[in-house]
Order: structure tokens, then C-alpha cells, then sequence
């Protein structure tokens, strides 16, 4: 976890964390999709709520602001991978504009059991998700 976190501050991205009575509620963050160029206005985020903590709000508003974030940075799309056995998780991206735009079958496995993953992206500029850069 500490080399995730250096990673993302040394690269100048957002680590947001959410507290609940001084213990960690959540975190969200950004950091490159892909290497290369040609992916430069692409994002892909991760967000965690500790169990304690969900169902009250405290993913949407990590997301509201880390979306926030990558607009004013003049990103184009954000990208989640997301179990796809993660119902809220799948709804609150949802319901946040992100699409799901693919999933790929068995790549996770999790307690001995394979795991598919649903690809969602949100078009952070409002452009349609097949309209060229």
C-alpha cells in the first residue's frame, strides 16, 4: 500500500481519504491508464470504503469530488475496473455517468472462486465514448 501511495503522490495525482472518528472511512484516487502518449487524457481510479462505512454516502462523495478533480485537470475519461459480482459499486458508477463498456470474463480470482470484470468508463469532457480526440 505504501508504494501505491508514493506512486500516486510522487506522479502528482489525488489521494483523497474520507475519516469517520479519526479512522479511515475510504479513500479514491486517479493515476494512468496505460503508459504512453496516445492515453495521456485517460485516468483510471480506484475507490475503497471500509465495510463499517458503506451505504452512507462516503463512495459517492469520493467520487463526486475525484471526478471533479480530473475536469478541472482537462481530463477526457475515467476508468474502473470493477468486480463484476460488486453490485453498488456497479450501480453508484452508474448512476455517477459511467458506462460499461466491457467485461472480461474470469481475468480476478477472489477465495478460490474465478471473477469477471466489468469495464466502466465516464466521458469526463461530455463527448460521445466513441468520438476521436
Amino acid at each position: 500500500m505504501r508504494a501505491w501511495l508514493d506512486a500516486r503522490t510522487e506522479g502528482g495525482f489525488p489521494v483523497l481519504v474520507a475519516t469517520d472518528g479519526g479512522a479511515v472511512a475510504g479513500y479514491a484516487s486517479f493515476g494512468p491508464f496505460r503508459p504512453g502518449e496516445g492515453y495521456r487524457h485517460t485516468v483510471e481510479h480506484s475507490v475503497y470504503v471500509a465495510a463499517g462505512a458503506r451505504r452512507r454516502g462516503v463512495a459517492r462523495a469520493l467520487m463526486e469530488r475525484l471526478i471533479a478533480e480530473a475536469r478541472a485537470r482537462g481530463l477526457r475519461r475515467m476508468v474502473g475496473g470493477i468486480s463484476a459480482d460488486q453490485g453498488p459499486s456497479l450501480a453508484l458508477h452508474r448512476a455517477l455517468g459511467f458506462e460499461e463498456q466491457g467485461r472480461l470474463t474470469g481475468v480476478g480470482c477472489k477465495m478460490g472462486r474465478s471473477l469477471d470484470l466489468a469495464l466502466m468508463v465516464l466521458a469526463l469532457d461530455g463527448a460521445a465514448p466513441d468520438a476521436s480526440p
